[in-house]
């Protein structure tokens, strides 16, 4: 359900319009595997494990709020992705989704390749080992300094976005006496079924050049001009959050009617494609994502297919799935600070985290599952808005959802399908420490992020 905004800010106190919230669940101890990562589970005593390990104990252990992440999850999400596009594709993981260093050595043994859009996610990719040749750089705005630092340490692809981007490139390869490999990135004119802010295929948008309006075409020409750049392919992105295949199709046929112009204008057929990511993930048990192998069989077919009506031949295939494979690995566990019940409204479940840890609820209404998982109860539903300790009113983590009516203070809940956008869009709001992220397999936990502390706010503030 979309909302409008409002001259304060979003109305998040609004009465909701009875029918808009679901009905609660037929057992509100269960964990829907749907939402939930693979090894998440009840043990005797009724609580939550992950990778074999009782969330009470997490929680004495580490502290909350945390995000707990599931390591044999994210392998085998990983696994299924190179699997089902095979050697004959390249799937690169978007490291904007979320990014650490055990999780590139992770992509890294499982044979995936790297898609960074900053510095920053570049230097962890490389700190971690992940070969250069095995990474892809995205940005709108690259500067001068960034994109020296691309080539020099041998980022195989750079995904460029402007003209002003190919002449700065280009000269900067040739100081460097490197032919560096790129993508055009073009707007193909698809906006997908999602938020405004997260749907990035429309013309009136800051990424990419437009395919209508001839920008793309010229982008061609120009990038073929350099000796210093070699042309690989045509990168699209029509989105995020896609559960739609339509959208794809649309995309790859203008994609390849672009391969086609080239070809007959240039006589080069360029080798690659790039359709990008956005591919959904279950945040609720009503969304309905597709299989890895649903996802490739289907847009390998829609190439296929638009590139024999070209009398082209099939260009290698890649895809960038961020949010597909990290989404649903991760919760956040968090512990209950009050209960604040609003007589003919709701009740008021007041955490320990909130939006300096989870933005997506205030930033695109974004809609999460919860459960009490450090007991199970009987108690009747309660329909509950899960809110943060911040001093801000839009200050939502699930905006309605059922609870237990004996929740109390001290009990343990965990929001799941954090794993993306969640600590890579944390801040430091109210000053907020960032929380840790937890690695848990076969019965042991690590930090491979550790929690922020006093002393880190401190060391940035000289003074």
């Amino acid at each position: 359900m979309s909302r409008s905004a409002h001259p304060a800010g979003p109305r998040h106190g609004d009465v909701l319009p009875e029918g808009h919230y679901q009905a609660p669940p037929a057992d509100l101890n269960a964990l829907d595997p749907k939402v939930w990562s693979c090894t998440v589970a009840r043990n005797a005593e009724g609580a939550a494990t992950v990778g074999g390990i009782d969330v009470r104990r997490l929680a004495a252990e580490f502290g909350t709020p945390a995000y707990v992440l599931d390591e044999e999850d994210f392998r085998a999400r990983a696994r299924a992705w190179r699997d089902a596009f095979g050697a004959g594709a390249d799937v690169y993981y978007a490291g904007k989704a979320f990014l650490s260093k055990a999780i590139v050595r992770w992509l890294h043994e499982e044979g995936l390749n790297l898609d960074v859009c900053s510095v920053g996610e570049l230097a962890v990719a490389l700190a971690a080992g992940m070969p250069p040749e095995r990474i892809a750089l995205h940005g709108n705005n690259k500067s001068a300094d960034e994109l020296e630092h691309a080539v020099k340490t041998g980022v195989g692809h750079i995904v460029v976005d402007s003209y002003e981007e190919i002449e700065r490139l280009a000269a900067i390869a040739a100081r460097h006496g490197v032919r560096q490999q790129v993508l055009i990135r073009v707007t193909v004119g698809v906006e997908a079924h999602t938020h405004e802010f997260i749907a990035t295929a429309h013309e009136d948008q800051k990424f990419g050049l437009s395919l209508n309006g001839g920008a793309a075409a010229e982008a061609v020409r120009r990038v073929l001009s350099h000796d210093s750049l070699e042309l690989r392919g045509i990168h699209s992105h029509i989105g995020s959050q896609i559960f739609d295949m339509a959208g794809f199709e649309v995309a790859a046929r203008r994609v390849v009617g672009l391969l086609a112009g080239i070809r007959d204008e240039h006589g080069v057929e360029l080798p690659e494609i790039d359709l990008g990511g956005g591919l959904g993930i279950a945040y609720t048990s009503e969304d309905d994502p597709r299989e890895p192998a649903e996802i490739a069989a289907a847009l390998a077919e829609i190439v296929r297919r638009e590139c024999a009506a070209a009398n082209l031949n099939a260009p290698r295939l890649s895809v960038e799935p961020g949010r597909a494979i990290v989404g649903p690995t991760a919760f956040t566990l968090y512990e209950v600070g009050t209960v604040k019940p609003l007589e003919g409204l709701r009740t008021y479940v007041s955490v320990d985290g909130g939006m300096s840890d989870n933005i997506r609820t205030a930033l695109y209404d974004a809609e999460y599952s919860v459960a009490l998982v450090s007991r199970t109860s009987e108690a009747a539903p309660m329909l509950v808005r899960v809110v943060g300790k911040h001093c801000e009113s839009g200050d939502i983590v699930v905006r309605d959802a059922f609870l237990p009516s004996d929740l109390a203070p001290g009990d343990l809940i965990a929001v799941p399908a954090t794993g993306a956008y969640c600590r890579s869009m944390a801040s430091n709001y109210n000053h907020a420490l960032r929380p840790p992220v937890l690695a848990v397999r076969d019965g042991a936990a690590r930090v491979i992020v550790r929690r922020e502390t006093e002393e880190d706010l401190l060391r940035l503030d000289i003074g």
